[in-house]
């Protein structure tokens, strides 16, 4: 029976397979816990497992139950098990289904719902009995939802229990909708969502107003009485919460390590998300390590950090009561390990982001030569240029650089519907003024005034609202010092959906990103390396520069483009990652501000706020401004700010 996971190639897993053995690596850690590098093999692995319980089941002539989850972290698993089913025969005949949770209230028609979910991404697609699938309902009256959840249970016990829960985690460590204060004997109920919740939500709501504040969800105990239960969790921004939930203490606080007592459960994770265990943060804390270079440089960071001294002040006393006794040995001494990683974070930091010409280059980020570089900065919305290097972005054009911009998408998604109307009737009001004709725009403020929160945006209105971030780009490249011949507008199609979710990457994404490279032939490419972005639009971005790169890479001109990955509008590089940090004076910051301000519709309650409620200039400044102070306290110079970029290695 497959009540765990199968054991993994090795050329398929992550970083997990590195440490077999060393049982001392994971003795922070109270859970079964399996590291990929990739989600997406990770997933993978988790619908072979859940494939080949529901064929033992079938060999045996039984029901397979399963609990399912909904959210981004299962989409994957879903689209393998359909896959699987079309091309490998894998039957649900047999296959009961309880989902884990439901907004309350909801239609299940709604995009929003889970039911919708479900049948989008799984059930639509299989040859499930629908009799045999079961999704809260959240459109049972209040005062019945007792009685609901309650019969919600006893179909469960009816089909022998659940043989497997699969689980993703929220932020705030709940489990289904199990927010903190959940009890660990709590069965199926409806419950308040925590603010956190609604916020990590907002995105598929278009603005945390629209979110429900209630859902009915399965219980901890509901939970725990599977046979086996399997989490999963990617990205950086469960490492925090992962990381409490596997080496944390149980808490009702964090309902997830209530799973410490189940038996046979296993935490999945990619290396992001497993990023903040102690394993892999601190690792010089439970055992030898590997003293590679970049390991050096982030435990000395780490060791300045937590004692409170800058670099050069480090002792041997603090080398040796804080794990890294070892490094000494191998490097000789504290005086010497400490001048040496001094310099290596000052050679980091430069005023020249595109090489200082006619100077020795040897100990700086970028090469001198040549003296002008082509430069493409690759933004995957209208904005995140400014946003996250604009200081840099100014400076590139002002060392007399020939710099282009291409912003991949158009961005439509994230200008509400109140701008979309304000400039339709002022395009029609313009029109009524000069004599022409007003049709089309009285059909389209018409559109928008009845549309509701669940309709997806016509073609006319996503052109309209494509349209004002257009304006607002050009306006800020403007601004930067960019003539509108090197601006330019990518509109890739996978983002043109309509929806939150966008369609998979396809050749023509790849060809229009790679048909500029060729243009241009750029020594340099900025690309957002951000991948903390909400829907996702950054990753797409950069796996279709990744992929026209790759398509690239033998004509001769690649050979002289190196790639900058920048981030800032979610998230920052860490400071031992960092291999180029521009500083910005207090004039710069204020440049880069100003540009940010072209993008009005993004100001001001944007619709994708994500759990940062600053402005997306607050969030960059402070951002910048923490880097600068992390180096200073470190020992080095101190900046008003600093944007920083790590390089990719094609």
């Amino acid at each position: 029976m497959a009540n765990q996971l199968p054991i993994h190639d090795t050329s398929e897993v992550s970083i997990a397979h590195q440490h077999i053995g060393r049982t001392d690596l994971i003795r922070f850690e109270k859970m079964h816990t399996e590291i990929f590098r990739d989600a997406d093999v990770a997933s993978i692995a988790v619908a072979k497992e859940i494939a080949s319980l529901i064929r033992y089941k079938q060999s045996m002539g039984e029901k397979c139950v399963l609990g399912l989850a909904t959210g981004s972290s299962p989409v994957r698993v879903y689209e393998e098990l359909v896959r699987m089913h079309r091309e490998d025969g894998l039957s649900f005949k047999n296959v009961v289904t309880f989902n884990l949770d439901e907004y309350y209230p909801m239609e299940p028609t709604s995009l929003q719902s889970y039911w919708y979910f479900m049948h989008d991404h799984l059930f639509n697609h299989v040859d499930i009995d629908p009799a045999m699938v079961h999704v809260p309902d959240g459109t049972i009256p209040l005062e019945e939802v007792y009685d609901y959840c309650m019969e919600y249970e006893r179909k469960i016990k009816s089909y022998g229990g659940l043989d497997f829960q699969l689980l993703g985690i929220g932020r705030t460590g709940h489990v289904g909708f199990n927010e903190p204060g959940s009890h660990k004997r709590s069965l199926t109920r409806l419950i308040t969502l925590d603010h956190l919740t609604r916020s990590d939500a907002a995105t598929d709501f278009r603005g945390m107003d629209n979110v429900p504040k209630r859902a009915i969800t399965m219980g901890i105990d509901t939970i725990k009485q599977a046979q086996r239960v399997v989490l999963l969790a990617w990205s950086h921004k469960k490492a925090p919460i992962v990381q409490e939930m596997i080496e944390g203490e149980i808490s009702s606080e964090i309902p997830a390590t209530f799973l410490q007592e189940h038996s046979n459960t296993t935490v999945i994770l990619d290396a992001d998300a497993a990023s903040e265990l102690t394993r892999y943060n601190t690792p010089w804390l439970v055992g030898p390590c590997e003293w590679t270079e970049p390991m050096i440089r982030k435990a000395i960071v780490w060791l300045s950090q937590k004692v409170g001294k800058t670099i050069l002040k480090l002792t041997e006393r603090d080398y040796n009561h804080n794990g890294m006794s070892d490094l000494l040995a191998q490097e000789g001494s504290a005086y010497e390990i400490n001048i040496k990683m001094h310099n290596s974070l000052q050679h980091t930091i430069t005023g020249w982001p595109g090489g200082k010409p006619n100077v020795d280059d040897s100990d700086r980020p970028e090469r001198a030569a040549p003296a002008r570089k082509r430069v493409i900065i690759f933004s995957p919305h209208p904005d995140d240029d400014v946003i996250s290097m604009g200081g840099t972005f100014l400076r590139l054009v002002n060392q007399g650089h020939d710099v282009h911009v291409a912003y991949q998408t158009s961005g439509n998604i994230a200008v509400a519907d109140h701008d979309a109307l304000r400039f339709a009737e002022f395009t029609r009001d313009l029109n009524a003024a000069n004599d022409l004709p007003t049709d089309k725009y009285d059909k389209i403020i018409k559109k928008i005034l009845k549309k509701t929160d669940e309709e997806i945006d016509t073609p006319d209105i996503r052109q309209i609202k494509g349209l004002i971030r257009r304006g607002e780009a050009i306006a800020g490249a403007r601004y930067c010092g960019l003539d509108d011949d090197h601006i330019h507008f990518l509109n890739m199609p996978f983002y043109e959906t309509g929806k939150i979710k966008k369609k998979p990457i396809g050749k023509a994404d790849v060809k229009m990103v790679a048909d500029l490279i060729a243009e241009v032939k750029p020594h340099q490419i900025y690309a957002a390396g951000d991948l903390a972005d909400p829907h996702g639009t950054h990753k797409v971005c950069l796996d279709a520069i990744f992929r026209a790169v790759a398509k690239l890479k033998s004509e001769e001109y690649m050979k002289d483009c190196w790639i900058w990955l920048y981030r800032g509008a979610w998230h920052e590089w860490p400071i031992h990652e960092i291999e180029m940090a521009v500083p910005l004076s207090p004039e710069e910051v204020m440049k880069k501000r100003k540009a940010i301000f072209f993008h009005q519709s993004q100001k001001d309650g944007v619709m994708f706020q994500g759990a940062d409620e600053r402005e997306f200039w607050q969030r960059a400044e402070d951002r910048n401004r923490a880097t600068a102070s992390i180096y200073n306290q470190l020992g080095l110079t101190e900046y008003e700010a600093m944007e920083a970029f790590v390089r990719h290695h094609f």
